[in-house]
């Protein structure tokens, strides 16, 4: 019952993200004397509609998205005779560009405003913080005892004895290195160094920090025995991975898990920090994301799902609803606002047809109108959309391809957090 609740909730708040970054384009566009004709929610059949003013509110049945119809959006606009002297492309270009920030603005706003309750009502994790510090290099283990569960979640088993210095030791990983990277893969915390060891055969460069020193230190990987969580959070199955032999340091660990407690004041500071970290870490999500991409096509396949891999709205609103079964509604509400920090950031991508795209469009037309004044000759006509047309077609099809890869692993293979 609560794992619906989530879900019809998180897509909720999907829909409501998507109405308020609509009516960011839509406020701004007002404020400056542009007409706008339509505001609707979703697209296909409408569903009901009514006119306030000058503009068509409305609610269509597929609530894939929304649109803001501005006219004059583009030179390609037919306008009515009240609409020249208002059309949005003949407007100054500060004025162009704020009404397309509009909608990520609006995502900046949902996720402070969603950060600034989290830190209210139950505190903020650490952030910017890299726990994955060697506490001590140990013998490698062959084998692990069947895991068990408790309470709905699934706790390791016990390690097999072993004896001797491990991989790590003998390659010289000392106690209180700071693990930054595994293979060149930067790396956050000591987790990541785990999955990316047991996907390693062979030999697992580790880059640590010592002493102010940044040093590259090659690990023989030893194959062992782990159960290891298998598709959709079934129960963990053996197999076989790798190992090198580190463990963490607990006193670090317990310092990046410290949840912090703030007041109506100190939320506001520390608000505005812990989204600022967030934005620089979900804009390296945004760039690690097509590297990605073959990792989700495999999990289709039956490979382990990587929870480093892009999901769908879908898959979001799953993890959404097991946030809400297990009680985790701090969890949900960060889900939310990384959500939209992350459509904020993906709409500024300098590609039609996002908001980005449009952007670049205005920015170019502005250098180039600077650069003809500047020759004695008069500004240059709108760029001509139709000869952008069959780039924002292959933008938009392989848009459609990621979004039928993401939704088809999400329903195939999940990423879960149970």
């Amino acid at each position: 019952m609560m794992f619906t609740l989530g879900v019809i909730l998180f897509a909720l708040g999907i829909g409501i993200s998507i109405a308020i970054h609509e009516y960011g384009h839509l406020a701004m566009a007002k404020a400056f004397g542009m007409k706008v004709r339509r505001y609707y929610i979703g697209f296909g059949p409408k569903i009901f509609a009514f006119k306030r003013g000058e503009t068509e509110y409305g609610l269509k049945a597929i609530p894939a998205g929304g649109f803001c119809d501005i006219a004059g959006m583009t030179a390609l606009d037919e306008l009515e005779p009240d609409e020249h002297d208002r059309a949005m492309y003949k407007q100054a270009t500060w004025k162009r560009l704020l009404v397309m920030l509009g909608g990520p603005i609006s995502h900046a706003i949902i996720g402070l405003t969603l950060v600034f309750i989290l830190a209210l009502g139950w505190g903020l994790p650490k952030l910017a913080f890299n726990d994955a510090v060697v506490g001590e290099t140990t013998c490698v283990a062959p084998t692990q005892a069947p895991p068990e569960q408790d309470n709905g979640r699934w706790v390791a088993g016990e390690l097999a004895p072993c004896g001797g210095g491990g991989p790590a030791e003998a390659a010289g990983i000392e106690p209180g290195d700071l693990i930054v990277a595994v293979n060149g893969d930067r790396i956050r915390n000591f987790g990541e160094v785990v999955q990316r060891v047991q996907a390693t055969d062979g030999t697992a460069v580790l880059t640590v920090e010592r002493d102010g020193e940044t040093r590259e230190i090659p690990v023989a990987v030893q194959p062992v025995e782990r159960y290891v969580i298998g598709s959709a959070g079934a129960e963990p199955e053996l197999a076989t991975v790798g190992a090198i032999g580190v463990a963490q340091d607990l006193e670090t660990r317990a310092e990046a898990s410290e949840i912090r407690q703030y007041g109506p004041l100190g939320a506001v500071p520390a608000t505005f920090v812990f989204t600022g970290e967030l934005t620089v870490q979900t804009w390296e999500a945004l760039l690690r994301f097509p590297e990605r991409l073959p990792a989700v096509a495999r999990s289709i396949m039956g490979e382990d799902r990587d929870p480093d891999t892009p999901i769908s709205v879908v898959g979001a609103s799953r993890l959404g609803g097991e946030v809400v079964d297990m009680g985790l509604w701090q969890v949900f509400i960060l889900l939310l606002a990384v959500l939209n920090l992350f459509v904020g950031l993906f709409n500024l991508l300098p590609l039609l047809p996002l908001d980005g795209g449009h952007m670049a469009v205005t920015i170019y037309e502005a250098i180039r109108n600077r650069l003809r004044r500047l020759m004695g000759k008069p500004n240059g006509p709108p760029v001509d959309y139709t000869k952008l047309m069959p780039i924002t077609f292959v933008v938009m099809v392989i848009g459609a391809g990621i979004m039928l890869l993401t939704i088809t692993a999400d329903i195939v293979n999940p990423i879960t957090f149970r």
